[in-house]
């Protein structure tokens, strides 16, 4: 009993505090954040280190940039499900093909390797 009453007095507490919200099974999906990675290959399939790769929100427009590493890799965190993306690179002035990541994709990793033809 006394075990209890100490843990409806702690619940208390964090609600009069603010510090405890209970989440709908709604609205734990719309806050689920979506990851874009992969890698950045010439037409031989081989890494190509220090690539530029862009990713666009399809809602605000705004574009974020990402220097592929030694091994060509990129990854893109912290996106929304319900936006729409569209990701490219670009190394020595040539583009790889747009891809479009849709927001009606479930996916919450997205692999996507991009080719420059180089």
């Amino acid at each position: 009993m006394q075990f209890a009453r100490k843990a409806a007095l702690v619940l208390g507490c964090l609600c009069l505090t603010g510090t405890f919200t209970l989440a709908t099974p709604a609205a734990l999906a719309q806050s689920a954040m979506r990851t874009v990675q992969g890698r950045i290959l010439d037409k031989d399939g081989a890494a190509l280190k220090g690539a530029a790769v862009f990713l666009k929100d399809g809602h605000s427009l705004a574009v974020r940039s990402y220097i592929a590493g030694d091994d060509g890799g990129y990854r893109f965190g912290q996106l929304s499900q319900n936006t729409d993306y569209q990701v490219w690179a670009e190394s020595d002035g040539k583009k790889s093909p747009v891809k479009t990541i849709s927001s009606f994709d479930s996916k919450m990793q997205v692999t996507l390797d991009l080719k420059i033809d180089k």
